[in-house]
């Protein structure tokens, strides 16, 4: 839905020269013109209006002097620096551009009609006065020479399969009358046809077609044929086939022209010659002859030149130049160049740029040369508020086809409604006022401004045929004549509708890089004239100009990227630069094709987005491969040639914070995000619906495509929300699938303050039990609809409830004060969808009903809301849950409800109806796996059911249950504290099963309990508490003792051994062998048996003070080699490293990435396959990575395995702190001097070098990534000072 809208024209009439134009080609590498003439041939700069080079072609006989020589063809060749022409006296001329001298390098006697080099200037195409076509290489060198009328189809003829004959087969919609109907004769061409053949390339120099008088028929023919000269196709008989032919660059169609007995068209024909598609000029058949077709080098516009068959009544013909466009296989005339009748204004050479698609050159009879520089736009409404309509108008002809997408999305060609004029148009605007923004003005070839107005009369929203009106169509006010001199077809361009009666227009300037911005009002004398009301000359040629509905302010673009402000709303319009709040001047680094004013953080912006998908915010980028932009009140959108919409707020938001969110790329971590959406190939933006969700699509086909962009959604949901429209908000979110927690979730505290609105604004109930059934825990506006940064975070209620059990109670008791009957259905629901639904509360408003059905109308029937909650819930809980409440009653009713078979749950129900309350109601809880109601109920059946009870307890391990529902002193109670006990003695829990048995008086049960868990204590207590005989006694003393030196706990069994088994001597043996040297000496002492001192304690100690002494040395060693081994690692990952980056390159992005205690270097032959362990506990994850940590060398992560050993070292060496300490006194105190420097100096040497190896082994810019060891590590730093002041203090100097 884009228009061609014009952005420059350069007019230059500095050129004359002899006699008129014949031929003309544009340079493509300095922009400049080569002219033809039948007396010279000139290169010309439009832009300075200085001739390049000239050189005269009648002066070494290549063209009479008499002016009768005519130039075929003429052609820039770039990689020569040469232009060739070709005359119709049959010579071929290089004019070399950079000496100006001619050459002839070759010459055909039979002369040239037309000469056409391939698109690659590798092959060159001439067709003879004989009707011959000589095809040649760039050097001249022919390659092959062939007739033009060939009499064969050429290779890709058609082969016929004999397959029915023509009378049989079938002939759609025309019948069988089709096959007798006889072919018509092929009519001679037109009178004014030239006669000369037409040569035209497909895009790719592969194929080639000729257009060319048939010598038997007189009507044209055209046929293709390949690079190598050899005849590909022959076109179907056309009849009333033109002179014109081009193929499109894209290669898909080849376009001429057609005169019908009742119109005349543009057809199209592939490249077997078959007719492919046509679409009909606006024009009679007798109107007007078509002289050539061009396209464009992008393919998307079609240059139709035309001129007048009959003269008017000056006797001057008029000349037309069309542009075409076609989307949505629809053709769209977009702009007509009306020349007038004057000849020597009549263009007689017409070409598309190579390099700039959209720059059409014209040259006139008068040497006047044309430059005309179009872009794409879209004409749309620019109002801020509700009333827009958001209209899209699309020029066609003398048709504007306006959509008015707030009402409907029609797609094109159709429309909302037409606007016939009487002229084709070129130009629309719509009023940039706020309250008439759905107004617009038209400007069309004749030079008219036309202004179409809604109609403030009455309006039916029905139309004649009962259908209803949707979009109401404008209505023609007034026609305005501009007193614009317009000696040129569109002279006046950028037209800008800024008031009722004020337009904005520019117009070329009195120097060619200068422009005038007109401001035209009404004039008082001729209300049909627009009169000049100011002039304002601008130092630069304006390409685009812009106008803000919100600030009013109107931005202008120069060609080069500067902008420019017109301060307009004064006496004396005036233009200044754009500045920044700093006062900075502010120009775009390349030209844009689109522009628009918004408002970033406060500050005023005008946006451009470039040619090459560059989008800038005044000098700044804010992203690259962007399609389309648009403004819609606070939110700029864009589209990506990534296939991505992008919708972001500008309020909340700096020029660097767009930057920003522009530059991500909506991988993983954006998957909530709110600002992005994937969309099709290819999308462009057509229009935003102001104070709406609706964005507007385009394809590239040309169908439409509506998109909800969530970030306007949950933008609009916030406004309603927060204004308390909770029915646009609902109907919103439940049309868009918008999760209904939000609602909640974007203010808690508003929603239960204004919950009775929301219930009345909903209205209904099925809305309602919507919303209900929704609710989940999850906060929505911190998962998936994230607020923004700026935005301010909603107060959460203080309550510790759960979100749902919230909301479900306050909507609850809010419905039942309003109306319990009316929202019956709504308060079930409530309960229902509680985090613990309330199902028994829920059947047992049910049977309220039941039993009192409600008088109101309206009001719900007891069956109605069964059914219902059957719907919300499955009938087996149902029924389980109805039967819970022991009502029979109710269960009947929701068994009858249910698919139950009667012959399952009667019996059922009888035999409970007949059991005693407490018993029923136990064998009910058991029946639904209740079990500690069930044993509730039992408690109170009486005795004959305890044994009943215990099994119970005991099945389901009801212990702690059960102790509670029985008085401490009663023998059930005793019964049930043995169960227990046996229980925890089956769960390795013995120690309390002794003391649940003590307390209930079984103390030999208990000792026995005591005794199997080593409490010797307790044991020790019930022993005496029973009493039990001394011999007795002091056997349990030495079986304890026993289990306790097991557990190497030796200083507690030394003690049972001393005061209980009275065995002194196993008790110092026993403190011995735990290396309690200081209370083994103690007993020695006490009980006067200093013999075991010499037979059993001092070898004890030296053989202590070897095994320590070893196992030290055994830690040093380790410790040395581990950390020897550690600083080659390092050095081979440090080597690594550096010849990754070698490979790279210095300036490699991922340099920093390769630290040194990376894996990724190591030239292991083990890899990283322990994937799967992120799923699993943290215990398991931890029991993982130790197991990644092997010391094997050459594993991926030996260097933090040996970190890891080198830590336990030192965690190991710490706890033999004590250990050692209590060694030391005893060999002092025994003498034992030379022992104990030897163990001090180990164990001083072993502390001295961990120490001195802690920053070798852990630098500082060790990551902390490494947890494992830095949990060591504090260990280690905090024991080392220990130890050295420990060994100083017992530095010993014998």
């Amino acid at each position: 839905m884009r228009n061609l809208k014009l952005l420059k024209s350069l007019r230059s009439s500095e050129l004359q020269g002899p006699g008129s134009p014949q031929c003309f080609s544009v340079r493509a590498d300095t922009g400049s013109l080569l002219i033809a003439s039948q007396y010279s041939i000139t290169e010309y700069d439009p832009r300075t209006g200085q001739v390049v080079s000239e050189a005269s072609l009648t002066a070494d006989g290549f063209l009479p002097e008499d002016g009768s020589g005519v130039v075929v063809g003429l052609q820039d060749l770039a990689e020569l620096e040469s232009a060739c022409l070709a005359t119709a006296g049959g010579d071929v001329v290089l004019f070399n551009l950079n000496t100006c001298q001619l050459e002839c390098v070759g010459s055909v006697d039979r002369g040239l009609t037309s000469m056409s080099w391939s698109p690659d200037e590798e092959l060159v195409i001439l067709t003879t006065g004989q009707e011959t076509i000589i095809m040649m290489t760039k050097d001249f060198e022919p390659i092959t020479e062939v007739g033009i009328h060939q009499d064969d189809f050429g290779e890709g003829k058609f082969i016929t399969v004999g397959w029915g004959k023509k009378e049989t087969q079938f002939h759609g919609s025309e019948g069988k009358q089709a096959a007798q109907r006889k072919i018509q004769e092929v009519q001679p061409a037109v009178s004014w046809d030239d006669h000369r053949p037409r040569v035209t390339w497909r895009g790719d120099g592969q194929l080639f077609a000729v257009s060319a008088i048939c010598p038997q028929t007189g009507a044209r023919k055209v046929r293709v044929w390949n690079r190598e000269g050899v005849l590909q196709a022959t076109s179907e008989p056309i009849n009333g086939l033109e002179q014109a032919l081009c193929w499109k660059p894209s290669g898909s169609l080849i376009a001429s022209t057609q005169r019908h007995p009742n119109k005349h068209s543009v057809v199209f024909m592939e490249k077997n010659g078959l007719l492919h598609g046509d679409f009909a000029l606006p024009l009679s058949k007798v109107q007007a002859k078509v002289k050539e077709l061009l396209w464009n080098s992008d393919s998307a516009v079609l240059a139709v030149w035309l001129e007048d068959m009959s003269a008017g009544e000056d006797g001057q013909v008029n000349t037309y130049i069309q542009l075409w466009t076609v989307a949505n296989y629809h053709w769209y005339l977009k702009q007509s160049l009306e020349f007038g009748p004057d000849p020597q204004k009549a263009p007689v050479c017409v070409c598309w740029d190579p390099e700039r698609p959209l720059r059409l050159h014209v040259v006139t009879r008068s040497w006047t040369s044309i430059t005309y520089d179009w872009g794409w736009t879209t004409e749309r409404s620019t109002g801020l508020d509700a009333t827009d309509n958001a209209s899209v108008a699309v020029i066609d002809g003398e048709k504007i086809l306006v959509t008015t997408f707030r009402q409907c999305v029609v797609p094109p060609p159709m429309c909302s409604f037409e606007l016939q004029l009487k002229s084709p148009v070129n130009q629309v605007t719509f009023l940039c006022q706020p309250e008439g923004t759905n107004q617009l003005a038209a400007f069309t070839a004749d030079g008219q401004i036309s202004v179409y107005t809604q109609d403030s009369g009455e309006k039916s929203d029905k139309s004649a045929d009962g259908f209803r009106v949707v979009s109401h169509p404008l209505i023609l006010q007034k026609s305005f004549r501009p007193a614009v001199l317009q000696d040129v077809p569109l002279a006046l361009r950028q037209l800008l509708w800024l008031q009722d009666e004020l337009f904005l227009g520019v117009s070329p300037g009195l120097l060619p890089t200068s422009s005038t911005l007109l401001m035209l009002h009404p004039s008082q004398d001729a209300g049909d004239t627009l009169t000049v009301r100011s002039e304002v000359e601008v130092d630069g040629v304006v390409v685009s100009v812009v106008h803000s509905s919100q600030t009013g302010t109107v931005a202008l673009q120069l060609e080069d990227g500067r902008i420019r402000k017109l301060i307009w709303d004064c006496q004396e319009p005036s233009v200044e630069d754009w500045q920044d709040s700093s006062g900075c001047s502010i120009n775009f680094p390349v030209p844009c094709v689109q522009m628009a004013l918004c408002s970033i953080s406060g500050e005023e912006y005008l946006l451009g987005l470039t040619e090459r998908s560059h989008l800038y915010a005044g000098d700044s980028e804010l992203a690259s491969s962007v399609s389309s932009f648009a403004i819609c009140n606070d939110f700029l959108l864009i589209t990506t040639h990534s296939h991505t919409c992008r919708c972001l707020q500008l309020s909340t938001l700096t020029v660097k914070g767009l930057q920003a969110a522009l530059a991500s790329d909506g991988g993983q971590n954006d998957q909530n995000d709110e600002t992005l959406r994937r969309v099709e190939r290819g999308s462009r933006i057509v229009t935003v619906v102001p104070q709406d969700t609706r964005v507007i699509l385009q394809m590239p086909r040309g169908n439409l495509e509506t998109i909800h962009h969530r970030a306007l959604v949950l933008a609009q949901l916030r406004k309603w929300l927060d204004s308390l429209k909770f029915r646009d908000a609902f109907e919103c979110m439940r049309k868009l699938r918008i999760n209904l927690n939000f609602i909640y979730d974007h203010n808690p505290k508003a929603f239960l303050e204004n919950i009775e609105t929301f219930i009345k604004q909903l209205s209904s109930i099925n809305h309602i039990n919507l919303f209900l059934t929704e609710l989940k825990e999850e906060d929505t506006t911190s998962s998936m609809y994230p607020r923004s940064e700026s935005s301010p975070v909603q107060p959460q209620p203080a309550s510790k409830q759960k979100k749902v059990d919230v909301v479900c109670d306050a909507l609850r008791s809010v419905m039942e004060s309003m109306d319990p009957n009316k929202y019956c259905l709504s308060i079930l629901t409530a309960h229902v969808k509680k985090t613990i639904p309330e199902l028994e509360i829920a059947l047992q408003k049910v049977h309220e009903l039941r039993e009192n059905p409600p008088k109101a109308p309206g009001a719900v029937s007891a069956e109605e809301a069964l059914k219902y909650l059957l719907f919300l819930v499955n009938v087996n809980d149902l029924y389980d849950y109805s039967l819970g409440t022991y009502d029979f009653d109710l269960v009947l009713m929701v068994a009858e409800k249910s698919q139950k078979d009667p012959k399952e749950y009667l019996p059922f129900l009888n035999m409970l109806k007949s059991l005693e309350p407490n018993y029923q109601r136990y064998t009910i809880d058991k029946h639904l796996k209740r079990y500690r109601k069930a044993l509730h109920h039992l408690s109170k059946c009486g005795e004959e059911h305890f044994p009943e009870a215990l099994q119970l307890v005991k099945e389901q391990k009801l212990y702690s249950e059960a102790l509670r529902l029985y008085s401490a002193d009663s023998a059930h109670y005793k019964t049930l504290s043995c169960a227990y006990a046996e229980h925890l003695v089956e769960q390795q829990q013995a120690e309390q099963a002794g003391l649940l048995l003590w307390r209930c008086g079984e103390p030999a049960r208990a000792l026995q309990a005591f005794a199997t868990s080593s409490s010797w204590r307790n044991a020790i207590c019930v022993a005496q508490q029973i009493p039990l005989p001394p011999d007795q006694l002091a056997l349990l003393a030495r079986d304890l003792a026993e289990k306790l030196n097991e557990q190497r706990r030796y200083s507690e069994a030394a003690l049972l051994l001393d005061q209980y088994a009275k065995d002194c001597e196993e008790a110092i043996l026993a403190l011995i062998t735990g290396a309690s040297w200081e209370e083994a000496l103690r007993l020695i002492y006490m009980h006067n048996r200093q013999d075991i001192t010499e037979t059993n304690l001092k070898p004890a100690i030296l053989e202590a003070v070897n095994t320590q002494t070893s196992f030290l040395e055994a830690q040093i060693g380790t410790f040395t080699r581990h950390k020897t081994r550690l600083a080659v690692v390092r050095e081979q990952k440090e080597k690594a490293r550096l010849e990754m980056l070698d490979e790279d390159g210095p300036d490699c992005a991922d340099a920093e990435l390769y630290s040194e205690a990376s894996s990724v270097m190591t030239n292991s032959k083990y890899s990283h396959s322990n994937s799967r362990i992120s799923s699993r506990s943290s215990k398991n994850r931890r029991k993982a990575e130790r197991k990644k940590l092997s010391l094997k060398e050459g594993s991926p992560m030996e260097d933090r395995a040996l970190m890891f050993a080198l830590a336990e070292i030192i965690t190991t060496v710490d706890k033999m702190r004590e250990e050692v300490h209590n060694l030391l006194k005893v060999l002092v105190l025994f003498q034992f001097d030379k022992q104990a420097e030897k163990l001090q100096l180990t164990y001083d040497e072993a502390l001295q070098m961990m120490e001195a190896a802690v920053p070798e082994v852990w630098p500082e810019g060790l990551q902390t990534s490494q947890a494992p060891v830095n949990i060591v590590l504090i260990i280690v730093f905090n024991s080392l000072s220990v130890h050295l002041t420990f060994c100083i203090s017992m530095d010993l100097k014998m």
